[in-house]
């Protein structure tokens, strides 16, 4: 999917228009939540995201969906990675 795709797919969900995050290469974030829903779009790099002890890879042009309050853990690969995210 295309980042402008994927703007006017978060903007027909009700998501906020969506911001650039970067994340370190083999940064991670320990088990945590979001007080939003949050959809995004890797646009380069490689991260995975544990939910309930299901570890999933996304890399560029994947698209990973989390609902609010959905405890997970972070992993980003290697080159670190770059994501747009939308949130509500």
């Amino acid at each position: 999917m295309q980042p402008e795709d994927f703007a006017v797919t978060l903007a027909q969900e009700g998501f906020q228009p969506p911001l650039t995050i970067t994340r370190e290469p083999n940064g991670h974030m320990g088990t945590h939540t979001h007080a939003f829903e949050a959809k995004a779009l890797v646009l380069s790099g490689e991260l995975s995201i544990t939910v309930d002890g299901v570890e999933n890879l996304y890399e560029a042009g994947q698209v990973f969906h989390l609902r609010a309050q959905v405890p997970h853990a972070e992993q980003y690969g290697p080159q670190g990675v770059e994501y747009l995210v939308g949130r509500k």
